[in-house]
């Protein structure tokens, strides 16, 4: 039976003798034009249709989660409480520091050193040979030792490790364990990351939560959202009455954002205000979420360019769009070939595509905002490049401190719906690598 929904194409099954006969995945993508063929890929695809299963396998389901947990989840929830823990062994340092505390780059090296006989304690014997293909992984899902920060690059890291674990069978394909993996491991994921950022003060990367969606995270509100949709009785608007129950995923993140954030909601979480007194149901959100993560996340050199991919990753393999289905994640128009041309310093970065958040959610000035003579409120409305243009999300000014600018209002028609020693030979010439996650 086809688990994650009617609409759900299977996931595939990658047998452990055939994966260590595949390169192991590292850092590859450094330029526009290798994230154009990143999106082509199996790898990508996978990932895409990974993430619409777990949002279907949770559908109607509250927190908390009250059925048994299978041993598969069991085993990773225990993975993440031994390095929680090592949060009690490695206390933050007392020499005050303004970007993060020192102390989080020991705990960085300690699961550096030891990451491999976590994961050996996870895995069946059967699936040992594959550490190697999943450490990148793990030793990039919480946070940057190098910059001392953590953003949703290093939170999609985890996600592919999840990936990476289903495709190996470790974790079944069905909708018990994929509800499983967002209501329980997911869950403790983000109490273990958001643990990491209080105790060593670790910075956003990247930091642009107002001008996107939030500072560190993002696959909470999908989730959340997912677990909301075909309800009636909540409307999106109630997010802005806490405090908010933690029976899903999207009102946690909510209530994270007000413990660690001060001021008016709609001006340091303006696009979540804007969606919030914008967006009429659940189900446009959650399908427009899916549709900004692609653009925002995958979508974006600065975070993608650290994710390693290869092995379990198919970053060799192009793959034909399949038939469209009313659940799309992201298909390509053709197969490509991995990038081969230079990359020429200072060259214009290629215009962004319209199928983010600004296909679903359209921008309108708010009614209790005076309208202001700013040419940045214009640029991008008609399709011409300017902050937030393709995107539908336009900032009131420069970031210059955060604002609330737009309203977000739904159009009518239904949405389709690594740390530098990971660094490797890549399919793109360019070895510069920049940017936060």
């Amino acid at each position: 039976m086809m688990a994650g929904g009617p609409n759900s194409p299977p996931l595939r099954a990658v047998d452990i003798q055939e994966l260590v006969k595949l390169d192991l995945p590292i850092t590859r993508i450094r330029t526009d034009e290798d994230v154009a063929y990143w999106k082509t890929t199996r790898g990508h695809q996978d990932f895409g249709l990974f993430l619409r299963r777990l949002n279907e396998s949770v559908v109607g389901h509250n927190l908390p989660y009250t059925e048994p947990v299978g041993d598969a989840a069991t085993r990773m929830i225990a993975l993440l409480d031994t390095l929680d823990g090592w949060i009690d062994e490695i206390p933050p340092l007392p020499t005050p520091q303004r970007y993060g505390n020192l102390a989080f780059r020991t705990w960085g090296k300690r699961l550096e050193s030891e990451g491999d006989a976590v994961l050996a304690k996870l895995l069946p014997e059967t699936l040992q040979p594959a550490i190697p293909y999943l450490s990148p992984y793990l030793l990039t899902s919480f946070g940057s030792f190098t910059r001392m920060d953590c953003g949703t690059g290093h939170e999609a890291s985890f996600a592919l490790l999840l990936l990476s674990l289903t495709l190996l069978r470790f974790f079944e394909p069905e909708a018990r364990t994929e509800r499983e993996l967002v209501l329980c491991v997911f869950v403790r994921y983000l109490r273990l990351c958001w643990r990491l950022q209080d105790v060593y003060k670790l910075e956003p990367a990247g930091s642009h939560g107002v001008w996107g969606l939030d500072d560190y995270s993002f696959l909470g509100y999908i989730f959340g959202s997912g677990q909301l949709r075909d309800q009636i009785e909540i409307p999106v608007n109630a997010i802005l009455h806490p405090p908010l129950p933690p029976t899903n995923l999207y009102f946690m993140s909510i209530m994270r954002i007000h413990e660690v954030k001060h001021g008016p909601f709609h001006e340091h979480s303006s696009q979540l205000h804007s969606i919030a007194v914008g967006v009429v149901s659940w189900s446009k959100v959650n399908s427009g979420l899916f549709k900004m993560y692609e653009a925002e996340v995958l979508g974006k050199r600065v975070v993608v360019q650290h994710i390693p991919v290869g092995g379990l990753l198919d970053w060799d393999n192009s793959v034909t769009p399949p038939p469209r289905l009313p659940q799309p994640f992201v298909t390509a128009p053709a197969p490509m070939q991995p990038p081969t041309t230079a990359f020429t310093p200072g060259a214009p970065p290629q215009s962004r595509s319209q199928t983010g958040v600004g296909a679903v959610f359209k921008p309108v000035l708010p009614t209790s905002a005076p309208r202001r003579a700013d040419p940045g409120l214009t640029r991008g409305v008609h399709g011409h490049p300017g902050p937030g243009g393709a995107w539908g999300i336009l900032p009131a000014r420069s970031p210059l401190g955060p604002t609330a600018s737009t309203v977000l209002r739904p159009i009518d028609r239904d949405p389709d719906g690594a740390p530098d020693s990971l660094q490797g030979p890549s399919r793109s010439p360019t070895p510069t690598n920049h940017g936060g996650r």
